[in-house]
């Protein structure tokens, strides 16, 4: 498990990175690792580190964070043309670090999410 700092820290800008957005509650910023032209992290400002933690008060973040992404996919120009939102959830799924956040993928098509077989 990888440490919640890096994303505290961007969302102090205690860490320079390229922050799209920011508000109250959610912060957007470019991925450092690309797996799309565009791919996109919003991070709740709050710390919450997977989806198993979040609670009832934080259904205005979470709302946020979908209202970012069509924000920033418009901002982009893939509204149209489409793009993917994943959240993962612990080991199995791929979260890394350990404060919950969206990818926004785009820019190309990006094929199945998954192996076809299942």
């Amino acid at each position: 498990m990888k440490s919640n700092d890096l994303f505290i820290k961007i969302i102090q800008k205690k860490i320079k990175t390229n922050i799209l957005y920011q508000d109250e509650l959610v912060t957007a910023f470019c991925d450092l690792y690309p797996k799309a032209p565009i791919h996109i992290l919003i991070v709740p400002n709050e710390l919450i580190p997977t989806v198993n933690d979040v609670k009832s008060h934080h259904e205005i973040t979470l709302g946020r964070l979908f209202i970012v992404a069509a924000k920033i996919a418009n901002q982009k120009n893939i509204h149209i043309s489409g793009y993917r939102l994943i959240i993962n959830c612990n080991v199995n799924a791929g979260q890394e670090i350990y404060h919950l956040h969206m990818h926004l993928l785009g820019g190309k098509q990006l094929g199945p999410l998954l192996d076809e077989r299942y």
